[in-house]
């Protein structure tokens, strides 16, 4: 058995809004699930695909009430794309952030609902990534996220340290999942999760219970009665267990 990631799930106060500007950022298009949800996918995108990891967005009262420990990194092809993809951005309405990065060669950016993302300095490592680069989750461990995460999805990992951890698609596309080790506990959610998703034929259920053996934990956010689960992994990032349907 084995999960692979499918998506990137934003909270917003205006989930049409956002999706708008992800939409807009990444050159993808937009589609609605139900209400109150906005997807970002890329055209033509016969999901789940690992050639993209897709960004839902979903409405809630108080997005400000969680903290920012998942950000994305966007990819660029040369100095004059990442100026120009900068410049774009800042049209569609994000503005520079500052979260303590000093003299970097990248650019870091908040969204218009404060959502901090970087735009990379051309690197070979994501050159065929698509226009996401990397999935970015802080952590204190990890080697111990690996293991986890290494263990939960079907990703290769691709370099493990006590400052980094690196996994992507077993087929070699897509953006990479990585954990960077940051100072500070977690004390509140999420304001942006992973959600995972069994392959047909696998149940549900079953990948539950294996994630809670190798240290997942269930969760209740308010999330009531929904076909999907709610998790967090050994250092409390919750993530969500969607049905093998979607």
């Amino acid at each position: 058995m084995a999960l692979r990631l499918v998506q990137v799930n934003f909270k917003a106060r205006d989930h049409e809004a956002l999706g708008r500007f992800w939409g807009d950022a990444l050159g993808w298009e937009l589609s609605s699930e139900g209400p109150g949800v906005t997807n970002v996918e890329p055209p033509g995108f016969a999901w789940p695909d690992p050639a993209a990891v897709c960004v839902d967005v979903v409405g809630v009262p108080d997005p400000e009430t969680v903290r920012y420990g998942v950000h994305l990194d966007l990819a660029t092809a040369s100095e004059a794309h990442r100026a120009e993809l900068v410049a774009r951005l800042e049209e569609l309405g994000a503005t520079p952030a500052d979260v303590g990065q000093g003299d970097v060669p990248w650019t870091v950016l908040a969204d218009p609902e404060g959502n901090v993302f970087c735009v990379l300095e051309p690197r070979e490592a994501y050159r065929d990534t698509g226009p996401i680069a990397a999935v970015v989750v802080d952590c204190a461990d990890p080697r111990a996220m690996a293991r986890f995460w290494g263990g939960a999805i079907d990703w290769t990992l691709h370099e493990v340290t006590d400052d980094r951890a690196v996994l992507r698609s077993a087929e070699g596309v897509g953006p990479y999942l990585e954990f960077l080790r940051t100072a500070g506990e977690k004390s509140v959610w999420n304001r942006i999760h992973l959600d995972v998703m069994p392959y047909a034929g696998d149940d549900q259920a079953a990948e539950v219970a294996r994630l809670e053996a190798l240290g997942a934990t269930g969760i209740d956010i308010g999330q009531g009665d929904v076909p999907w689960r709610c998790l967090s992994d050994p250092e409390g990032n919750e993530f969500c267990v969607l049905g093998a349907g979607g």
